[in-house]
């Protein structure tokens, strides 16, 4: 298994955050056939070989993802995917 562990500082209302995780949490539905599911402030989401949590806080998105043996293969274009979406998203650098 492999863990992807991404933090994206943000300066962003409390909206405004949830609003851009959604638009994370959308394109990885859509490019990963992921189930995204909001629990407060922390948007969970799951497949088959994949689950992990997307935890907004006051200044910065937070992304835990557990990798199952298949997708470990693609860790790294995976974890580039996603840095990309969250830097676009919420502004600014990792």
């Amino acid at each position: 298994m492999a863990d992807i562990h991404i933090v994206q500082e943000h300066g962003l209302t409390p909206k405004k955050a949830r609003e851009a995780a959604q638009k994370v949490a959308d394109k990885m539905a859509e490019e990963y056939d992921l189930d995204c599911t909001w629990e407060g402030d922390v948007l969970r989401f799951e497949r088959s070989g994949v689950s992990g949590s997307l935890t907004l806080a006051k200044t910065q998105a937070q992304m835990d993802l557990k990798l199952g043996f298949l997708f470990s293969a693609f860790s790294a274009k995976i974890e580039s995917k996603i840095t990309e979406n969250m830097q676009t998203v919420f502004g600014g650098k990792a």
